[in-house]
């Protein structure tokens, strides 16, 4: 026999990619998107301060990154008043989902997730042979209650729920959270994915214990911080769990130019401020828009609005293609009922302006 002798576990898995980017998209239509609002990133960019702290780390690029990640880590922990035993820094929460799974999931090992959630942490189970159990969302929302049923039901080791969620942009307040890591069944573990925390509501983070067993907390530098391709995400848990992570972790994994620019962004506040207050502008002018044309914006916690095209599944599918046919870059949930929405993320008003444009021809193409 000749090539690679691949695991019967890699064998078996498809070779997929958790979601099609906009840049495969683009080269399939031959074109450049008009607008692109679908992957949930900033459009209104990074900090000046985080843009020129990356442009002086640039000249010392020749330099690996510290392995350690240590000026992040003491930031990360000054700004969550934790200590820095309590922070681990990765490539996006992606990639600490790969390691978290990597080191908790083996096969056949039980995983509860809702159906419909976030795919990239189902790609990690599989990977890992975990066997995945999911809940459905319950109003368009996670279900945490049902979450904790079917964890204790099965002896899941990891649960996962995204707060605010994608796709739907809903949010549990900070108080249902707390009961749910409260309820959380011995031998579990709770994923609470916060990757759009800083956009949310407050009352929406709950007050944590840093070194709390039961819980470990994703956050991200790219959806409020606007650095989507720079790849840093971190997580807040207790220091045991923390260390590990050095057991299966890339250490040359963030570059120099990364660390600088998540340093530089954190802190400057106040552009995490002006962010939020174009966000909170850009959701009601993509509320407008959709109410223009008969369909309903879904409250939002996020950068990104979910809307309801007020049919199926199929009707939806054809309302996203006609717009990516003129040239706007949308997503959508892919399960029922869910799937009935499109999901747009948040623009400036050069882009919300081809959304207003281009969504009532795509309507009238889907209808017709």
């Amino acid at each position: 026999m000749t090539g690679p002798r691949y695991t019967p576990l890699v064998a078996s898995l498809p070779a997929t990619v958790p979601f099609v980017g906009p840049e495969t998209q683009e080269r399939a239509r031959g074109a450049a998107f008009r607008a692109r609002l679908g992957a949930n990133e900033s459009l209104f960019g990074p900090s000046p301060r985080a843009i020129a702290a990356m442009e002086q780390a640039a000249r010392e690029v020749w330099m690996y990154g510290d392995p350690e990640n240590h000026d992040l880590r003491q930031a990360l922990a000054a700004h969550h008043r934790v200590s820095p035993a309590n922070i681990v820094v990765g490539e996006g929460i992606d990639g600490l989902l790969g390691y978290l799974v990597r080191m908790l999931v083996g096969t056949g090992d039980p995983v509860v997730t809702s159906d419909g959630a976030y795919p990239t942490f189902n790609f990690h189970v599989a990977g890992y042979g975990g066997t995945l159990h999911k809940v459905p969302y319950k109003a368009d929302a996670e279900d945490p209650e049902a979450l904790i049923a079917r964890a204790a039901a099965v002896g899941a080791k990891l649960i996962y729920i995204a707060n605010p969620d994608n796709p739907m942009g809903s949010h549990h307040p900070a108080a249902t959270i707390r009961a749910m890591i409260d309820a959380c069944p011995d031998g579990s573990l709770i994923v609470l994915d916060e990757a759009y925390i800083d956009l949310a509501p407050d009352g929406t983070a709950p007050d944590i214990a840093a070194d709390d067993p039961r819980v470990i907390r994703m956050r991200t530098f790219s959806k409020g911080y606007g650095m989507a391709g720079l790849r840093v995400g971190y997580a807040i848990g207790d220091a045991p769990l923390i260390t590990a992570f050095n057991k299966v972790r890339n250490h040359f994994g963030m570059g120099r130019i990364a660390q600088a620019g998540a340093l530089a962004a954190l802190a400057d506040q106040a552009w995490l401020a002006e962010v939020r207050t174009r966000v909170a502008a850009a959701r009601a002018r993509v509320g407008a828009i959709a109410a223009e044309n008969g369909l309903t914006a879904l409250p939002s916690a996020t950068n990104f609005v979910t809307v309801d095209c007020g049919r199926d599944g199929d009707f939806a599918r054809s309302v996203l293609k006609e717009c990516v046919a003129r040239g706007v870059f949308i997503r959508m949930p892919f399960v029922a009922p869910m799937d009935r929405c499109i999901r747009i993320s948040l623009g400036d008003d050069t882009a919300l302006d081809v959304l207003a444009e281009v969504l009532p021809q795509a309507l009238a193409a889907a209808r017709g």
